[in-house]
């Protein structure tokens, strides 16, 4: 096996207590998301990794599959390499269970990079993005060397525009997707987090303080994740466009 998309799901979440199971156009959220990734060519397999016995039925129910993880485990990497560790897969997909909108193009770009550049741990996903959302510290930014590897990612808005005293108005969006070689990923939860991590509440950032590397690719597409319940009205009125609806 080549490529595996794991896809982080908890029940548990302060803000919107079993999300992963929200009916979205009839449909759980989980299962839109995992039909999108299901639809990327170098996917070889898509497996939801949960502590809950719930998610583990409901995924069951619509023909998925699931595995169940340590609930203990601090963060969604370190469920997803609990997973890869026992998989033979060369690159590890990270795909998050709140984002039924990611578009399966996304994916294969992202699965296909790191298919042909083995020696590039990690790698990442952005698009231009919307100035109004520039001073939005729930948008993530990122700004890259001129080969395209993560410099910085923040929640403030960079770079800063020196001649007109704001954030610029040219900026990149990260789009929250990661993959991973999968002996970097082992490796990568085991080391120790960053004040920059701590202080951003940007686990990315870790990698980046301890020297790796990560490439950050341009895609075309516009995920909608979803943080609490208003945004799923919003996330429903996308699917119902011919864009949207795969």
């Amino acid at each position: 096996m080549q490529v595996l998309a794991v896809i982080p799901a908890r029940y548990a979440s302060t803000r919107f207590p079993g999300k992963p199971l929200h009916p979205i156009a009839g449909k759980p959220m989980i299962q839109h998301v995992v039909e999108r990734v299901s639809k990327a060519p170098s996917v070889d397999k898509v497996l939801v990794a949960t502590d809950d016995e719930r998610i583990v039925d409901a995924v069951q129910a619509f023909g998925g599959e699931s595995v169940m993880t340590n609930p203990e485990a601090p963060t969604g990497t370190d469920r997803i390499a609990e997973v890869a560790q026992k998989s033979d897969a060369r690159v590890i997909l990270n795909v998050q269970g709140d984002e039924p909108l990611i578009h399966p193009d996304s994916i294969e770009q992202l699965a296909a990079y790191l298919l042909q550049a083995p020696t590039v741990p990690m790698a990442s996903l952005m698009r231009p993005g919307n100035p109004e959302q520039v001073s939005d510290p729930n948008v993530v930014k990122v700004v890259t060397n001129e080969e395209g590897f993560a410099l910085y990612f923040s929640r403030a808005g960079i770079p800063y525009d020196r001649q007109q005293g704001a954030a610029a108005q040219n900026w990149f969006q990260h789009i929250g997707i990661y993959g991973y070689q999968r002996e970097f990923l082992l490796k990568y939860t085991r080391l120790a987090p960053t004040m920059l991590e701590s202080t951003e509440s940007l686990e990315q950032l870790r990698a980046l303080g301890h020297g790796y590397s990560i490439q950050m690719l341009v895609t075309a597409h516009e995920s909608l994740g979803v943080d609490t319940p208003e945004d799923v009205a919003r996330v429903e009125e996308r699917i119902r466009t011919s864009e949207s609806n795969l």
